[in-house]
C-alpha cells in the first residue's frame, strides 16, 4: 500500500507539527500537514475559515485535505485535530502507520497558548478542550496503531518512541 509514511493524529497542542517535521528529516522524506494545505488551497487560515464559511465548509475542505494527501503524499502527514471526525476519512486511515500523539490539557495549553488563533478553544479553552478530547479521543485510537504520548516529553523523545512502535529505525 503506498501512501504516507506515518500519520499522526491527535488534539491541538499534541506537537503533531514538530514531530513530524523532526520525523520526516530523520526518514529523508517530506512533510506535509493538511491544514497547511487547506490554507495553500483557500489562501484563508484556518481560523478565519472557521468564522467566515462556518466548520461545516472547514471540515468538507478537511475531508478532501486528507483524501488528496493519503493518496499522494509518501512522507510523514499531520492531520488536523478533527480530521478522524469524519467516518470517511476514518476508513482512509483504516491499516495505515497512524500513531495518535496523546498528551493532557496542561501541556497542550501550554504549547498552543491561550491567545493562538485556534476557534474552538475561543471560549473557556481548557474546559473546551477536555470536552473535544472526550468526543475525540475514542476515534483517535480506533485509527491509530500506537498511542506516543508527549506528555512532558520532547519531540526528539517521541519521534524515536514512533520510530521504534512503527519499526521505522534506520539500521
Amino acid at each position: 500500500m503506498s501512501g504516507p509514511v506515518v500519520i499522526l493524529v491527535g488534539p491541538m497542542g499534541a506537537g503533531k507539527s514538530t514531530v513530524g517535521r523532526l520525523l520526516a528529516t530523520r526518514l529523508g522524506v517530506a512533510f506535509r500537514d493538511t491544514d497547511t494545505d487547506i490554507t495553500e488551497r483557500t489562501g484563508k487560515a484556518v481560523a478565519d475559515i472557521f468564522v467566515d464559511d462556518g466548520e461545516a465548509h472547514f471540515r468538507a475542505l478537511e475531508r478532501d485535505a486528507v483524501r488528496t494527501a493519503v493518496a499522494d503524499h509518501e512522507g510523514v502527514l499531520a492531520l488536523g485535530g478533527g480530521a478522524v471526525l469524519a467516518a470517511e476519512t476514518r476508513a482512509l486511515l483504516a491499516k495505515r502507520p497512524v500513531v495518535f500523539l496523546e498528551t493532557g490539557v496542561a501541556e497542550a495549553v501550554r504549547r498552543v497558548g491561550l491567545d493562538a488563533p485556534r476557534p474552538l478553544l475561543a471560549v473557556n479553552p481548557r474546559q473546551r478542550w477536555r470536552a473535544l478530547m472526550e468526543e475525540r479521543r475514542p476515534l483517535y485510537t480506533e485509527v491509530a496503531r500506537a498511542v506516543v504520548s508527549t506528555e512532558n516529553r520532547g519531540p526528539e523523545e517521541v519521534a524515536d518512541d514512533i520510530l521504534d512502535v512503527l519499526e521505522l529505525r534506520k539500521a
